[in-house]
């Protein structure tokens, strides 16, 4: 279920268009509508300065075209592209849009592409939140905040463990049974007695060995059965 509604621009030369795309939003629950433009140039100014998670864009205006637009954006939000020529389909696609579609839009067709958005901005929301979650330890007599999506596998060394994440390795006084506990349990598996692992940073795995960020690592035999069952959960 979306948390919040999109919150829309138009960006349009044809007035006819932009009340038909308008007429669409209203009628979408997911959907907010901000503001509308009637050219690339106008929006160009002012639209960075806002909060916005998706554009519909024409493709074909003057001044700036929609591809033009995207490209003077910085950090563009999700867009979806609108033109009456299909041969711009392709070219569409290289720029990351979320939909391509054909005038006239149906309501179908536009609550397809809206779908993909709802999706996509999940998938997002899900991405920074991962990102944000994070643990801290005591480290040289510090305390260290470390990313939990950053760390690629625990190493044990005797009475301390070292993390070792995409930029440094961190060096904690804990035994491996302890530390295990700070740690999502659906996101890291400890597959031998000395490794707990990333389970979103496995590459593959044999019987004897797992890959994790270009470096191999040792696998009980007695884990693999469960690190396999761990990853096909990992990925539901």
């Amino acid at each position: 279920m979306q948390a919040k509604k999109l919150r829309s621009i138009i960006v349009d030369d044809s007035a006819v268009q932009r009340l038909a795309v308008c007429k669409l939003i209203a009628s979408h629950p997911d959907l907010e509508l901000i503001i509308q433009y009637k050219d690339g140039f106008e929006a160009q100014k002012k639209v960075n300065s806002k909060d916005i998670d998706l554009i519909f864009l024409d493709v074909e205006m003057p001044i700036l075209n929609g591809f033009e637009f995207i490209e003077s954006m910085e950090t563009p939000p999700q867009v979806i592209l609108i033109t009456g020529k299909p041969e711009y389909a392709l070219k569409a696609f290289d720029y990351n849009v979320t939909d391509y579609l054909l005038k006239p839009i149906t309501k179908a067709r536009f609550d397809n592409a809206i779908g993909k958005a709802l999706l996509r901005a999940g998938e997002n929301s899900d991405a920074k939140r991962e990102d944000q979650d994070h643990i801290f330890v005591n480290s040289s007599l510090k305390k260290v905040k470390v990313l939990i999506n950053e760390i690629k596998w625990i190493e044990g060394l005797g009475d301390y463990v070292k993390i070792v994440t995409e930029d440094a390795n961190i060096l904690v006084l804990s035994t491996m049974k302890a530390f295990i506990k700070k740690l999502p349990e659906n996101r890291f598996l400890r597959i031998h007695k000395s490794y707990i692992v990333n389970l979103n940073k496995v590459k593959q795995f044999s019987g004897a060995q797992v890959e994790v960020g270009g470096q191999q690592i040792p696998l009980s035999r007695h884990k693999k059965d469960e690190l396999e069952e761990a990853l096909t959960s990992s990925q539901n």
